[in-house]
């Protein structure tokens, strides 16, 4: 069960994380060759953000699914999904250049457009992964124990992570880090990777019997269920707990994409750094936080969830203000406690959410409930973020982009005070 739900969040944020180095380092010349380098930079973070806005849709229609049909069979359902999209892009021509011999003029501006397609069923696959992989874990927990069960999920970004700048970073070390070969087939090695790991995550994930919860409630309240839908029953019976969710973990969104996808651009375009050294801070950084992962999620079961969170995103306030100055210092060093700091702030509130989410709704729509308060967190913290950072880079300067960060932490500090302690409650059918 642990195995099943960390490899198959491994394998969806695999997928999605590779797509923002990708969007970071080669794209803005792949798919928009003809704007100025600005220019190409926010139009390849346009298409990073598109799936945050596809992930509420899918955390409502896989969240149907997975409370009506159970959290098994629909995790499947997204992972086929995510790789199906991932293997695409990495067949994709660009606008003028290949691939694989096949059009070598490119297809124009179909490459853009075929590009917000696959990275939209990236995101709608994501927004049906992140709740079903946490209640598969959550509700298997003895009591006392969730926050440790619900750790294995949450653990899967970090090897995502890592295992998307390891493979980024050894297609360029053996293509050359400024080479046509590179720009042109290096950067498909990590996408058409995905369709071995989504064959071992599915290997897996059929292994795994469907959890407790859900079939006591299968066979307690099968008639009712068959009458309602999960997702009008969440927004009807606990829409303050959404908001509240997505509020409190909206800072949380934006230290992680500000870390993993922005910052990658930020170093390699504004510090000058080499590609090779920010791919290889990537890896460090990717254990960084998952040791807060694991720490924080373990510390959540004695403390409650509420208090853990609340200190990442209190900590946070500042250390944003402070980050850009710290990276404008320059050199390596700078760079690597910048990036080491917002992943491991970020990771002291992402070991317990993925307890707290679960604890939070009904058993009849948990799975909708606690995918639409993560995913609309990360419209808010994850897409906006670097989409409006890149602007103020253009404009008023880096500083400014502190300061949005700041606010963010804000309204998640505001919204983690309204949260009502959960690790002691029963999540049973």
């Amino acid at each position: 069960m642990a195995a099943a739900s960390s490899i198959g969040t491994t394998i969806e944020f695999y997928d999605f994380f590779i797509y923002g180095t990708a969007a970071a380092l080669v794209f803005p010349k792949v798919f928009f060759p003809a704007a100025d380098p600005s220019t190409a930079t926010l139009a390849s973070f346009a298409t990073f953000a598109v799936a945050f806005f596809a992930r509420p849709v899918g955390a409502i229609l896989f969240g149907h699914f997975g409370d009506r049909i159970g959290r098994k069979r629909t995790l499947v359902w997204t992972l086929l999904i995510m790789g199906f999209a991932t293997v695409a892009i990495g067949l994709l021509p660009g606008y003028d250049s290949g691939v694989f011999g096949m059009f070598p003029g490119g297809i124009g501006i179909w490459a853009p457009v075929f590009l917000v397609v696959l990275r939209f069923l990236q995101g709608f696959a994501v927004g049906g992964e992140w709740a079903g992989a946490t209640l598969l874990t959550a509700e298997y927990a003895p009591p006392g124990k969730r926050g440790y069960y619900a750790m294995f999920p949450q653990l899967g970004p970090a090897f995502a992570f890592f295992l998307s700048s390891a493979t980024f970073l050894i297609a360029s070390r053996t293509l050359g880090t400024t080479s046509d070969t590179f720009l042109n087939y290096g950067w498909r090695i990590p996408f058409l990777l995905s369709f071995a790991l989504v064959g071992v995550g599915l290997w897996v994930r059929l292994a795994v019997a469907e959890t407790p919860v859900f079939r006591d409630r299968v066979r307690d309240t099968a008639v009712p269920a068959a009458r309602s839908l999960p997702f009008l029953d969440a927004v009807r019976y606990q829409p303050r707990e959404i908001l509240i969710a997505a509020g409190a973990l909206t800072s949380l969104f934006s230290l992680f994409y500000t870390g993993t996808a922005f910052l990658t651009s930020y170093g390699v375009g504004t510090l000058k750094l080499s590609r090779d050294s920010i791919l290889a801070m990537g890896m460090v950084a990717a254990i960084v936080f998952g040791l807060a992962t694991a720490a924080s999620a373990l510390w959540s079961d004695r403390v409650g969830r509420r208090r853990v969170i609340m200190v990442s995103c209190a900590a946070a306030v500042p250390w944003t203000l402070a980050l850009f100055p710290i990276l404008d210092l320059g050199g390596p060093v700078a760079f690597a406690v910048g990036l080491f700091g917002t992943l491991a702030i970020f990771g002291i509130a992402y070991g317990p959410a993925g307890a707290l989410l679960p604890e939070m709704f009904q058993a009849r729509y948990r799975y909708t409930g606690a995918g639409m308060g993560y995913n609309l967190a990360g419209i808010l913290g994850g897409a906006l973020p670097p989409l409006v950072a890149t602007k103020l880079l253009a404009g008023p300067g880096s500083v400014w982009v502190g300061v949005l960060l700041a606010t963010l932490s804000v309204i998640s500090v505001a919204c983690t005070r309204l949260i009502v302690e959960t690790k002691d409650r029963t999540i049973d059918a």
